[in-house]
């Protein structure tokens, strides 16, 4: 998953610039800020809890210190995010002493498991909310307007937020998330996603279609579907398995919306992408040719450890028949270096499966034990720190020479780009991705064009993370 990330962008709607923070002062009598770590679901959870507080005549700033409300929208997943958060905490908190009145909150995966150290014992926050009870956010800020310290930390077994329009915060007005679950049902020993997220359960897909529809209508041209393991996505209201919808269903659904607007997804759990979707990714071709495919590590005892319910077989299966049904399919994944007990031989087993597979990209990481895991529960972190270390080099390394030579291998292609926005290095150049989710850079030359706009890029060299080209007709 991506490390910290803070962005505010404007976005479009109705064809006319729209920006969610006030430019007028006097248009908002309380502002409130908001900072989200971790993955794409808690970017996408920020813009519900965007929407939530505008009802309640909440503007949102991109200067905390202006701000009557500072929430964090938090992750549990890797240790360094959750000593980053504290960090952050402490700095609001020195803002705070100088502003009465300004309430701090913590949002998301850290809320149940550490609301008595930040409510009590070091007293950084006045407000904490688990990622199922968003919508008692109103109250709780009444409360904590009182004095009194504010929780909620319940999970919920029906809530999927389907009725709430996001406000676009992380937006360049071209792409967008839309959540199509919540929760998690795989019981991975190492994740603590389905402790702080709860049970799995899929989003009315009616209301999905026409978030995307609308989405489009304003202009977006490329939305991504997003939960823990979106190919377990099921929608069946009528308990009949003639109306129910799988998720090769829903990418058919919001594929045909119009071939203008492109699908993307995240994240796919090995043991549930069926052919069924493979199939309607290849019918469709505004459906991206991009899978994110964990594989965690290459040897099949260490698989097991993880709960990960296949071997390295299969999994090597699983990658060989995604490129017989699509071979132009890019495929990232997720690696774990130096789970508990895992030998040199095994690790050996990792870089072996990443020559196989060839990923296009990685994120990788070494094991980092969270409290309340079945991993800590069961098992004995025990590879040492300066061993995981090395192994996550060696890692990186490897996909790093991948990565170099999957997007050498490009140039001389020629690829359909949804343009983005300006370069960063260059307002002279545009950006976008490919089907592939490569990012792509050209220059702008003379021709009329703007974001959204979608151009057929012929490439002429490449980096490890970037493809380089120039527009043809």
């Amino acid at each position: 998953m991506a490390d910290t990330l803070h962005k505010v962008i404007e976005e479009t709607r109705q064809g006319e610039a729209y920006s969610p923070f006030a430019n007028d002062p006097n248009q908002y009598s309380k502002k409130f800020y908001i900072e989200s770590y971790g993955c794409q679901m808690n970017f996408s959870d920020s813009e519900i809890v965007a929407s939530i507080l505008q009802e309640e005549g909440f503007g949102a700033t991109r200067n905390f210190e202006e701000a009557s409300l500072v929430l964090l929208n938090t992750c549990s997943i890797r240790e360094k995010a959750e000593q980053t958060v504290r960090h952050r905490l402490q700095a609001f908190r020195k803002v705070k002493e100088q502003k009465p009145g300004m309430l701090v909150g913590v949002l998301g995966c850290m809320a149940e498991r550490l609301k008595a150290k930040f409510l009590e014992e070091e007293k950084l926050v006045d407000i904490v909310v688990g990622p199922d009870a968003y919508r008692s956010l109103p109250g709780l800020i009444s409360e904590a307007e009182t004095g009194q310290k504010s929780v909620n930390v319940l999970l919920s077994r029906e809530e999927t937020y389907a009725d709430i329009a996001p406000v676009r915060l992380d937006s360049n007005g071209v792409t967008a998330f839309v959540s199509i679950m919540r929760g998690c049902n795989n019981m991975c020993t190492f994740c603590v996603v389905p402790f702080t997220r709860g049970r799995e359960r899929s989003r009315d897909a009616e209301s999905i279609v026409n978030e995307c529809r609308d989405l489009f209508e304003r202009g977006y041209r490329e939305v991504t579907l997003l939960g823990q393991n979106v190919d377990s996505y099921y929608y069946n209201p009528a308990e009949d398995e003639t109306q129910a919808v799988t998720f090769g269903r829903l990418l058919e659904k919001v594929a045909i919306i119009s071939p203008l607007l492109r699908i993307r997804f995240s994240t796919s759990h090995p043991k549930d992408i069926t052919d069924d979707v493979l199939h309607t990714m290849a019918r469709y071709e505004n459906i991206c040719k991009y899978i994110h495919l964990p594989v965690q590590s290459g040897s099949t005892r260490i698989l097991q450890m993880m709960n990960r319910t296949y071997t390295r077989e299969w999994y090597l299966a699983k990658v060989q028949r995604i490129r017989e049904i699509m071979p132009d399919c890019g495929i990232s994944t997720d690696v774990i270096s130096g789970f508990c007990t895992e030998t040199e031989e095994e690790h050996q087993d990792t870089l072996s499966m990443m020559e196989l597979c060839r990923y296009d990209m990685a994120y990788m990481f070494s094991y980092s034990e969270r409290p309340g895991t079945l991993a800590a529960r069961r098992y004995q972190d025990d590879v040492p720190e300066e061993v995981k270390k090395r192994r996550l080099e060696e890692i990186i390394n490897l996909q790093n020479s991948h990565s170099r030579e999957s997007y050498k291998n490009d140039i001389g292609k020629t690829f359909k780009v949804l343009i983005e926005g300006d370069s960063k290095r260059s307002e002279l150049k545009w950006c976008g991705r490919n089907s592939q989710n490569k990012m792509t850079v050209f220059p702008k030359g003379d021709r009329q064009l703007t974001k959204g706009d979608y151009v057929n890029v012929t490439i002429t060299d490449a980096t490890a993370a970037t493809l380089i080209g120039e527009i043809v007709n």
